[in-house]
């Protein structure tokens, strides 16, 4: 390998994500998690788990 091929290779490792995109906000996500939250809590109390 040369030292070129290297230094591709090394900017391609750093770009390489898992995940989602980064949107930097986490307030939707809260907003639909605590939504989820209150959906799930009436269907437990409806059906009569609780």
């Amino acid at each position: 390998m040369t030292a070129t091929t290297a230094a591709g290779n090394a900017r391609h490792i750093r770009r390489a994500r898992t995940g989602g995109p980064e949107d930097g906000s986490k307030l939707m996500e809260h907003i639909t998690g605590w939504a989820f939250v209150v959906v799930f809590a009436m269907l437990v109390t409806q059906i009569g788990l609780l």
